[in-house]
């Protein structure tokens, strides 16, 4: 199992980091990629996901879906997804959704608070685990641990 750690002490630190994983993605020309953004309230998993989507090449707004469940990107020929799931009140809402589609191998989906989708969602790539250092603070540690061959490919060519 591939695992990388970064701290960051500020959103321009986030940004950099999410900057050279767009980087290792574009490099590696990866859809079919599923991440797991897994933190407390607050941690910065949209922060996250802004900076990182607008480093993939996206150049408008990156809106949090906790209302509408999924904001669609299109890059180049990679349908981006980024699901919320923070406000699901029943799994069997995804199925209605048609979630099984979203997974396939022109997408790459960002998936906030996953847990909540359980036995509905396709196994993730990476997950991306990110915990407030000390509360009150700025600094936050992040996590990315591969759990896939895709996953393992991809964390291996992201240095410190």
């Amino acid at each position: 199992m591939i695992k990388n750690e970064f701290v960051a002490h500020s959103e321009d630190d986030t940004q950099r980091i999410a900057i050279q994983l767009a980087k290792v993605i574009i490099q590696q020309g990866l859809g079919g990629l599923t991440f797991y953004l897994n933190g407390d309230l607050g941690a910065g998993k949209t922060t996250f996901t802004r900076h990182l989507v607008q480093a993939l090449g996206h150049n408008g707004n990156v809106k949090s879906p906790t209302y509408t469940l999924v904001e669609p990107y299109e890059i180049e020929d990679i349908k981006l997804f980024h699901f919320d799931l923070y406000r699901l009140a029943d799994a069997e809402e995804l199925e209605f959704m048609g979630i099984r589609d979203y997974f396939n191998d022109n997408s790459m989906c960002l998936i906030e608070w996953a847990e909540k989708g359980w036995g509905l969602l396709a196994k993730a790539d990476v997950e991306v685990n990110i915990k407030i250092d000390n509360v009150g603070d700025d600094n936050r540690l992040f996590e990315f641990v591969a759990t896939s061959d895709a996953g393992e490919r991809l964390l291996s060519a992201l240095t410190r």
